[in-house]
């Protein structure tokens, strides 16, 4: 039991650095509403678990070229760009009525983080690092019943970390004034827009320097 909960700390420590998809989600959350928010990091999560089966099954070694990490680095470049951008441009939209309730569909809040986590190399070197490191461990200790059951627990700790956040920046919603609330979803965006151009760079490097 003690090694489960290991595993779902984890999960949540893995999480809980602040990156593109946690800003997204505070952004998401404050504008939207939990919902909106939780299924951004359900996106995000979906994402994570390919990478998990792509490690798992070995085929990670597939996005090792150069060629393969530029293109995600520049996929991430304009994903984050364009979410950074828009969150900057709408943020002068926010009000009260707003905040009442949308009709922004679901599945474009589940895309956007989809996406942000898909074409993220920091995602493949984090899966590839640690859930690989962690598989090579287990795997030696562990019947496979037991891998499944702890990798089931990593994503336990991801999704219950996505819930908080979603809970957080939604409490957060209500609590706020709109112009605190439009300060929030601009820096929000600013965030995801120097993210994405550190993936810029990281695909220039690769570009132009090898």
């Amino acid at each position: 039991m003690n090694i489960l909960i290991g595993y779902i700390v984890l999960g949540l420590s893995l999480s809980a650095p602040i990156g593109p998809i946690n800003a997204a989600q505070l952004d998401k959350g404050l504008r939207e509403g939990f919902l909106h928010a939780w299924t951004v990091g359900l996106g995000a999560v979906c994402a994570d678990i390919i990478y998990m089966l792509l490690v798992y099954f070995g085929l990670i070694y597939l996005l090792e070229p150069p060629f393969v990490k530029a293109f995600l680095w520049l996929f991430g470049f304009f994903v984050l760009v364009y979410s950074g951008v828009e969150s900057i441009k709408n943020a002068g939209d926010i009000s009260v009525t707003e905040l009442r309730g949308n009709d922004t569909s679901l599945s474009k809040s589940y895309l956007s983080g989809f996406l942000m986590s898909l074409f993220n190399p920091l995602s493949i070197l984090f899966w590839l690092g640690i859930y690989g490191s962690v598989l090579a461990k287990a795997a030696s200790e562990y019947p496979m019943q037991q891998l499944l059951i702890y990798s089931g627990a990593i994503i336990f700790g991801i999704l219950l970390w996505d819930v908080s956040m979603a809970a957080t920046s939604s409490l957060f919603r209500k609590l706020l004034t709109v112009k605190v609330l439009m300060t929030i979803s601009i820096l929000s965006g600013l965030s995801l827009i120097g993210f994405g151009l550190y993936f810029g760079v990281q695909a220039a490097r690769l570009l132009f320097l090898h």
